[in-house]
């Protein structure tokens, strides 16, 4: 009875965590862009929050206010930004916490938590339910920030890729007898995402009042990318002293197609050793996931009292172990263009 109990429990947090992923990302726009869509978007805006019949719950306004104005708050922010996930920082770490109370539960069902509980588990191992939902905790509570730093990678390397041909239109721009501005506006206008998106933000910001420098200063901090910090202080430095911009973007141009070019065949080269990484580091966690599940009192001598002294240090090296063979293999493979 509690087994299924729990199992339920845990079933209700997972859908819940699901649909308030999906609710959130169709959610409206940021409290920001709300403001500047009234000025800049084609479209006319619709009212404040909560006066369109889409309101924020409690607990995020609240968690929000929390976070807001904090150091932690502005780096939740900007990483949101990179990954242009339109989050708020209450509704993220609220992500977290269900992320982590989801993986806790099945953690603790799956270490033999109820059965345990039940009354026929001596003390010390009611111990390592408890330990294994920490640790259920504290992984789950990283899934959010995994899949933020996926995104800002797979949005970051797309951007990089589409870069180039940004350069070359502005060239070709600047050439025609456009300002920088226009040519940033033809950017934002022609090429697909997610490098209009960023442009039309610049231009955006630009036409509130916002000088130039500081509107470039904004996009680099949204992209962290070598490449536009390149061409940030290319257009900043030919503002002050001058020169031909179009041949500058062109050298340029040139340059980053080649490093992408070298990028690329170096990741070719490099993708048996990632993956191999991965996949030796991983490999022990999960075989020691099959042996626990089919044959958990080969596995819990690790945790018995008469060997734990002896188990549990030997666990430590080994996860110790393993976190360095994976570091030393992405270095390897970790090789600067």
């Amino acid at each position: 009875m509690n087994l299924g109990f729990v199992i339920v429990l845990g079933v209700i947090a997972l859908l819940l965590l699901v649909v308030g992923i999906i609710v959130t990302v169709r959610s409206e726009r940021s409290l920001v862009e709300e403001r500047l869509g009234r000025y800049l978007d084609d479209e006319p805006v619709g009212m404040d929050e909560g006066e369109d019949g889409e309101k924020s719950s409690f607990l995020t306004d609240w968690l929000t206010s929390m976070v807001e104005g904090t150091k932690f708050g502005d780096k939740i922010s900007k990483e949101l930004a990179r990954a242009d996930l339109k989050f708020r920082p209450g509704e993220y770490v609220a992500t977290q916490f269900i992320a982590a109370f989801v993986t806790a539960v099945l953690a603790f069902v799956i270490s033999g938590g109820p059965e345990t509980f039940s009354g026929d588990g001596q003390a010390s191992g009611k111990i390592i339910p408890i330990i294994f939902a920490i640790g259920g905790a504290v992984g789950g509570s990283r899934i959010p920030r995994l899949l933020v730093k996926q995104a800002q990678s797979r949005r970051l390397r797309k951007f990089s890729g589409q870069l180039p041909d940004m350069l070359n239109l502005m060239v070709n721009g600047l050439r025609a007898g456009f300002s920088t501005m226009q040519a940033m506006e033809a950017v934002s206008k022609e090429l697909p995402a997610p490098i209009c998106d960023e442009f039309r933000r610049v231009v955006q910001e630009m036409q509130l009042g916002i000088p130039m420098e500081k509107a470039l200063d904004n996009l680099l901090r949204r992209i962290p990318s070598e490449d536009l910090d390149l061409v940030v202080t290319a257009v900043n430095v030919q503002r002050e002293v001058g020169g031909n911009l179009a041949e500058i973007l062109e050298t340029i141009s040139h340059t980053i197609r080649e490093r992408i070019r070298i990028k690329g065949e170096i990741r070719a080269l490099t993708a048996q050793v990632v993956y191999s990484g991965s996949f030796l580091s991983l490999l022990p966690i999960i075989l020691s996931l099959i042996l626990f599940a089919v044959n958990r009192p080969y596995m819990m001598q690790f945790f018995n009292p008469e060997t734990r002294a002896c188990g549990i240090p030997m666990l430590i090296c080994g996860g110790i172990m393993i976190i360095i063979g994976y570091v030393v293999m992405r270095k390897i493979a970790d090789i600067e263009v």
